[in-house]
């Protein structure tokens, strides 16, 4: 099942290309940080695939639980953030906020215990890795939730702007389906990892990677009546 995790990546780092080009052409924060989150969706992605063909080591499942479990989504939910309210002391707290969650997590992560044993499985469980109860395996309840829920809620709140407004209709359905997409991710992909079940998170990861895609594309599709400097949503 290394194909699909493999195919993740890959279009996950075509999106991030993607929001890389868009950044350089408008200089905006939040693509910055989303291209910054779609480059990790990438390496988790890519790790998953490592671990699903060759087995798991302990470098692959730090890459997969730092930048795939964990980190990721605060970097979206922090360009949701700046897109939505654009306040020079608001950003400054963003960007602490960041720098604490990413030096807790890879610390923590860094200098968890392992079990050997669990690794020997197809795709590994964070609980049975760490232990339950364990700071490395609370990090996605503690970090990764909370920004989910504030990515989603942004994007549900600029559809909301945006609704029965004919012009910004590509928008609209575009912002819907980012938040789908990460909810496919967050929500179905998570389930089955708790699961241990590889293939079903493995098209959930190339399923939520596409979706979002999908959606930004859509959200930018210029047309002659859209002002040209409008956010992706």
């Amino acid at each position: 099942m290394w194909v699909f995790p493999l195919a993740a990546a890959l279009v996950a780092f075509v999106f991030a290309v993607a929001l890389g080009r868009r950044f350089l052409e408008t200089r905006r924060i939040y693509l910055a940080m989303w291209c910054g989150a779609l480059l990790m969706y990438a390496v988790a992605s890519a790790a998953v695939a490592g671990g699903a063909a060759v087995g798991w080591s302990r470098t692959l499942f730090e890459l997969y639980w730092i930048f795939g479990a964990v980190l990721n989504v605060p970097l979206l939910a922090a360009g949701e953030v700046h897109l939505l309210r654009r306040n020079a002391v608001l950003d400054i707290a963003v960007w602490v906020v960041l720098a604490f969650v990413f030096a807790y997590t890879i610390a923590v992560t860094r200098g968890a215990a392992m079990d050997a044993a669990a690794l020997a499985e197809r795709l590994p469980s964070g609980k049975e890795v760490f232990g339950d109860g364990s700071a490395a395996f609370q990090l996605p309840q503690l970090i990764s939730i909370p920004s989910y829920l504030i990515l989603v809620g942004g994007a549900a709140w600029s559809a909301w702007r945006m609704r029965g407004r004919p012009e910004l209709r590509n928008r609209f359905i575009g912002t819907l389906l980012v938040a789908a997409g990460a909810t496919i991710t967050a929500a179905a992909g998570s389930a089955f990892a708790a699961l241990g079940n590889l293939p079903a998170f493995s098209i959930a990861l190339l399923a939520g990677v596409a979706v979002m895609f999908a959606g930004f594309l859509r959200a930018t599709e210029s047309r002659p009546s859209e002002r040209s400097d409008l956010p992706a949503h």
